[in-house]
């Protein structure tokens, strides 16, 4: 797909996570407003079905946690029986821990992990079988955070750098089938999420508005979903918010950047469907045999 090209929303079915509040409520509005069906999914069912309510009776919401694959699975099942498939899958739904490394406890760490990196991860695993079949779009929704770092955020950073890799090796993963994957990387947006890390936290608040140029920019949730809802027309690869963060994520691109890619992707069009074929061939193993500590083996 070339760079000026664009898929209008219109008739188009969306499924966005982290959809109650902030930037996923606001997204699913946008989207609706292009004439998109809209699934909304989030932990809070009351402010999902205000959301729904206020796009009208033609969308959708559903409980669900994004660490839960029975209920990543119920929430694109419903959203394929109500709209007759799915053509794009929002990543949003996250969290951030109000401490350092030293004082938190594990479960925090864990659980940012779990929630902004293998939530992610999981909500593309359900979705992607649809996704293949209308070859839709998936938008990851990591942050500046995936390539700046501030103490505090230790385990934000690490999951949201680690959201952009995924993305990028997902999309060397699904190109021979149409598949586009895009990451957005917002700095900081005017959400329930920033705001409250910078009421209990005043030394980070202040720490914030000391960066240079766009990373301590502070940008109304209104434009960063105008910017998400755009790429789920456009389907370029990143969005920054504001624009100009592209600048600095360009600083630290060179294996990673587009035009590597461009040679790598010829390559994964051959590479990938042979990979998959001999992935096949294992009959359901997915670990080494001498690998230890891997937990249950998994079914498809």
């Amino acid at each position: 797909m070339t760079r000026r090209s664009r898929t209008p929303l219109t008739g188009r079915s969306v499924l966005v996570t982290g959809a109650a509040r902030g930037i996923g409520a606001e997204l699913a509005r946008r989207a609706a407003a292009r004439g998109a069906r809209v699934a909304l999914a989030g932990l809070e069912p009351q402010l999902l079905a205000q959301v729904a309510d206020g796009l009208g009776p033609e969308h959708l919401w559903v409980e669900c946690d994004v660490t839960d694959p029975a209920a990543l699975q119920t929430a694109v099942r419903r959203t394929v029986e109500t709209f007759g498939g799915l053509d794009v899958v929002v990543a949003n739904a996250g969290i951030a821990p109000l401490t350092t490394v030293m004082t938190s406890s594990a479960h925090a760490l864990a659980r940012t992990i779990e929630v902004n990196l293998t939530g992610a991860m999981l909500t593309v695993h359900a979705a992607l079988p649809e996704l293949a079949v209308r070859r839709g779009h998936v938008l990851l929704v990591s942050s500046a955070a995936a390539f700046t770092v501030l103490p505090g955020m230790s385990a934000y950073c690490a999951a949201k750098a680690g959201l952009e890799r995924f993305g990028d090796a997902l999309r060397l993963e699904v190109a021979h089938r149409g598949v586009t994957v895009a990451s957005a990387h917002p700095t900081w947006i005017d959400t329930d999420l920033v705001r409250d890390i910078e009421t209990a936290l005043p030394t980070f608040a202040a720490t914030r508005r000391q960066l240079p140029g766009p990373l301590g920019a502070w940008t109304s949730v209104e434009a960063c979903a105008e910017a998400l809802v755009e790429n789920l027309e456009t389907r370029r690869r990143r969005v920054f918010v504001p624009r100009s963060v592209g600048v600095v994520a360009a600083l630290r691109q060179a294996v990673t950047g587009a035009l590597a890619e461009r040679v790598v992707m010829r390559v994964a069009a051959t590479r990938v469907p042979q990979l998959e074929r001999d992935i096949a061939a294992l009959k359901g193993q997915e670990f080494g045999r001498n690998s230890r500590g891997q937990g249950r083996q998994s079914s498809r």
